[in-house]
């Protein structure tokens, strides 16, 4: 009898560049031991697959103003300590460049690249007014149970 490969999932929720990082590190790791990884992308970590660039569709009121103030991408995400009005980001930044680690937009290349499934929960795109023209290619939309569905039989879940 062949064995089912193990699972891992990640529900990130947070918009902070370390956890971001920390959560496509382990996402890679577990992909390259043959893991089969979802990381469902929630509230603020949905706004890491948002495209960098300003995507013309029709909002209303409400969801222009969410839009505007949310990070569009990777790159625009801050620390979660040490932020200091941006600088900590290029800190980290020039760090981990200094020591070869990937960038997030890389990390997330690579997660793509090893078939990690990257799930922007619909829930909260409609919450926020994001929508799939916003967003990178190559995602899943869906909600909840496709989630849960996933870490049911999941070896390893993590929330960050």
């Amino acid at each position: 009898m062949e064995k089912q490969p193990e699972k891992t999932t990640i529900v990130l929720f947070s918009g902070d560049l370390d956890k971001a990082i920390a959560a496509f590190i382990i996402a890679n790791g577990a992909a390259a031991y043959d893991h089969e990884v979802t990381i469902f992308h929630t509230f603020w970590g949905l706004n890491l697959l948002r495209k960098d660039e300003h995507v013309p569709v029709e909002k209303n009121g409400l969801e222009k103003m969410f839009g505007k103030m949310m990070p569009r991408g990777p790159e625009k995400f801050g620390l979660s300590r040490m932020n200091f009005a941006g600088i900590g980001p290029k800190m980290i930044k020039h760090v981990m460049g200094k020591h070869q680690v990937l960038s997030l937009p890389q990390l997330i290349e690579m997660a793509q690249e090893q078939g990690v499934n990257l799930i922007a929960c619909t829930m909260t795109m409609d919450l926020l007014g994001l929508k799939k023209e916003e967003l990178i290619d190559g995602l899943d939309y869906a909600g909840v149970a496709a989630y849960l569905a996933e870490a049911s039989d999941a070896n390893v879940n993590l929330f960050i």
